[in-house]
């Protein structure tokens, strides 16, 4: 399985735990709704209430422009282009987070820590933020915290924030319609009816040519 096989499995895995729109606020108990649509237009099925809840959380800002940006270098690291589709930040994953971390605060502190974290680590080893350092420098850091079962001493906040950032990215993602094309899912068709199989027919001891007529 490959990385981009395992983060369809992840994605699949965070949307079952309640990741996604579907989830439960954990301080009131309401079901959030997903992000408006293009424009801010309500999209079927949102009730009002909903509607005007998404209104107000995308007008909001959480993340500033610096983090913002390491959020995208993170997430392209994550989900690069490749031949089959884009990669995560054109498939609108920087913003999808924006708006997950708003829509559920408890992601609040975990994320802006993290990215904290990874620029402390970033000017500890390479002298610069970690948007700033040649990719291979941004790459020997992810492969630090990418990899929970290899975890080095000191490393474990780094590896608890890549673990958030990997979840957020392969579900912004594989939901995207981007990501919904890269899974190969084309929804439902109607089906044709052939009529019962020849060798099902056989099996159970009937013969075709009489059945089929």
């Amino acid at each position: 399985m490959n990385r981009r096989e395992s983060l369809k499995a992840l994605s699949l895995l965070a949307a079952g735990s309640g990741l996604l729109a579907g989830a439960c606020r954990e301080e009131t108990g309401e079901k959030t709704a997903p992000a408006n649509g293009a424009d801010g237009e309500k999209l079927p099925g949102v009730q009002d209430f909903e509607h005007e809840r998404n209104q107000r959380l995308q007008a909001e800002q959480f993340f500033n422009e610096h983090e913002m940006a390491t959020i995208t270098v993170l997430a392209d690291i994550i989900i690069p282009q490749d031949e089959v589709s884009g990669s995560a930040s054109d498939a609108g994953v920087p913003d999808f987070i924006e708006f997950m971390v708003k829509d559920l605060p408890s992601y609040k502190v975990p994320m802006r820590g993290g990215l904290k974290w990874l620029d402390v680590q970033s000017e500890k080893r390479y002298g610069a933020v970690f948007i700033n350092l040649k990719a291979n420098q941004q790459l020997a850091i992810v492969d630090d915290i990418a990899y929970p079962e290899q975890v080095k001493p000191g490393m474990e906040p780094g590896v608890a924030f890549f673990s958030t950032m990997r979840n957020l990215t392969s579900s912004g993602f594989f939901t995207s319609e981007m990501g919904v094309k890269d899974i190969g899912y084309v929804g439902n068709r109607p089906g044709v009816w052939q009529g019962v199989p020849e060798d099902l027919l056989k099996e159970h001891g009937f013969d075709p040519e009489k059945f089929l007529g």
